[in-house]
């Protein structure tokens, strides 16, 4: 499994942000107040990033060698699957938020507070996400051995099955 492409994550956060600024105008088009995240938003945010943090930090104790308990490959690769994906969803939400804030602030009227508030803890706890998720998969990640590589078309055994006698 690849690590997650750093292009990704902007991808999917400038998409986010014109997203969360589309919604906004679309909203205030139709008469309609703006979307403003609740606090539960940022909370959830950062208590995924928390637990994604927490799957992985037991799998990298076994991989360095410093838990004798054993580790389900298949586990590995759930928490793995997981911070990609905490990855992404923090990068959306967080480009999502980063889009309301310019709504806001493009607009003659001035911000409440409170709107203004949530929407930036939601920003904060987006970015946390994505940081946290990304430690997590670097976490599960084991260094790659000598023995791992697999045969290329340019290699002399490439096709050729190793004889067990």
């Amino acid at each position: 499994m690849t690590r997650t492409n750093p292009g990704v994550l902007v991808i999917c956060a400038v998409l986010g942000a014109g997203v969360g600024f589309l919604v906004d105008q679309l909203l205030t088009t139709a008469g309609a107040s703006t979307f403003t995240p609740g606090i539960s938003m940022a909370i959830v945010l950062a208590l995924v990033g928390v637990v994604v943090l927490a799957f992985a930090i037991p799998i990298r104790r076994v991989i360095q060698g410093r838990s004798q308990a054993r580790i389900d490959p298949f586990r590995a690769m759930r928490v793995v699957v997981l911070a990609k994906a905490g990855s992404i969803l923090g990068s959306v939400v967080g480009g999502v938020a980063v889009g309301f804030i310019v709504f806001l602030l493009t607009r003659p009227v001035v911000p409440s507070v409170e709107s203004m508030g949530t929407t930036i803890a939601t920003v904060v706890a987006a970015v946390w996400l994505v940081v946290a998720a990304l430690i997590a998969e670097h976490l599960c990640t084991i260094r790659r051995d000598d023995d791992d590589h697999e045969p290329g078309p340019d290699d002399p055994g490439a096709g050729v099955t190793p004889s067990h006698h």
